[in-house]
């Protein structure tokens, strides 16, 4: 009796996914951000491993509602968007209110208990995003109306801008909206009414710029460098110092002399510059790299949607990652006016990691769940495609 032949066993092959690509990056700036803050703890207070040792603990959290969310089913937490947007909104009031939000600055932006501080502009963002995607793909076939496809969505994204804008914090307020608007044009509004609004959001910001003594001073600063260079230009100017002491291969880790009390908020919002001090021209070029494949992986990875949800869901996680990147390295290299906005991955920041992990979990999520055989769609989702 003869044996019947075995049967051959596919082999795997190792695939390469825009989702892959997207968490190589992160974790190169992730390691690029942790050997920086480790050079940039040599003058803390706290002792020579004080910022490393707390990006550490918030990366670890980080890491684990990355985690979380990965595995989580978003048709499932989709339910709990408006909750989510309430809870936001609700703390974004609270930062507010004297006695309960912490002032740092002049500004209030951060709510805490004991010595732990967490800053709800960052998770409002998500919020925003959350809430907005599951909004227009519910509405998708009644966004050419006026009222249900723009006056109730931008007014929703007005709110968190305006609150937002209370605390006061410009910057983010500006991003906020237009993340919003940017959702809002991709999701189908008609651009007879997102383009008015958007002047008279703008000239209205303007105004309240002019207005500002504070927010006029960077921008004049910003616009003569070498003029302002010992007042409100200071910071610019020590990091266009630090760019040019580094050159093109740096004084080396621990070597620079901006983050001795020269470069003020040298581990946070300035940070590439101490990046660019002691590592060089082409370590910021590969950070810019860096954030540039992560934009590109994440458009090829957003064609694979499969309703308009999760379309805008992952694309308000890429441009929040992406935006955000842009404004802090053209805020530190003297392209934009000054800002305090952090830089993804690599600045210190326990708020800012914590919302980075949930970005990113999102994204693997959905990798995960887009490559599943789906034979059948969902009854809302189907409806969400079809429009």
């Amino acid at each position: 009796m003869e044996s019947s032949p075995s049967a051959v066993v596919p082999r795997r092959t190792l695939s390469i996914t825009p989702a892959s690509v997207i968490l190589v990056c992160v974790a190169a700036l992730l390691a690029i951000g942790l050997a920086v803050l480790f050079s940039a703890s040599s003058t803390a207070k706290g002792g020579p491993y004080a910022y490393l040792y707390k990006q550490l603990i918030f990366l670890g959290l980080a890491l684990g509602a990355g985690w979380m969310v990965a595995r989580a089913d978003l048709e499932q937490l989709r339910k709990f968007s408006w909750l989510c947007a309430g809870v936001a909104l609700l703390a974004l009031v609270l930062v507010l209110i004297p006695h309960i939000g912490i002032t740092v600055k002049g500004s209030r932006r951060w709510l805490g208990l004991g010595s732990a501080r967490l800053q709800v502009s960052e998770f409002a963002k998500l919020a925003l995003v959350f809430s907005l995607a599951h909004y227009l793909a519910l509405n998708q076939s009644r966004l050419h109306e006026f009222v249900r496809g723009f006056v109730l969505p931008a007014a929703w994204v007005g709110g968190f801008a305006v609150l937002i804008l209370a605390e006061p914090d410009f910057g983010t307020a500006l991003l906020t909206g237009g993340l919003g608007m940017i959702l809002l044009f991709l999701a189908g509004a008609r651009l007879r009414f997102l383009l008015p609004s958007i002047a008279v959001a703008l000239t209205g910001f303007t105004v309240l710029v002019l207005h500002n003594p504070n927010r006029l001073r960077r921008i004049t600063s910003f616009l003569d460098v070498e003029a302002h260079r010992g007042d409100g230009a200071y910071q610019l100017w020590q990091a266009i110092l630090a760019f040019a002491a580094g050159g093109t291969g740096g004084v080396g880790l621990g070597n620079g002399r901006q983050q001795n009390s020269f470069l003020p908020e040298a581990h946070t919002d300035f940070i590439f510059a101490i990046l660019g001090e002691e590592l060089g021209l082409w370590f910021t070029l590969l950070v810019v790299a860096l954030f540039i494949t992560i934009f590109v992986a994440g458009l090829m990875h957003v064609r694979r949607a499969p309703n308009l949800f999760q379309f805008l869901l992952v694309t308000g996680c890429l441009l929040l990652v992406c935006l955000q990147a842009i404004i802090n390295l053209g805020v530190v290299t003297g392209m934009l006016p000054t800002k305090g906005m952090s830089l993804p991955f690599i600045s210190a920041g326990g708020s800012n990691l914590l919302l980075m992990g949930l970005l990113v979990g999102i994204i693997i999520n959905t990798s995960r769940a887009w490559a599943r055989p789906r034979p059948l769609l969902r009854k809302r989702a189907l409806t969400e495609v079809t429009g």
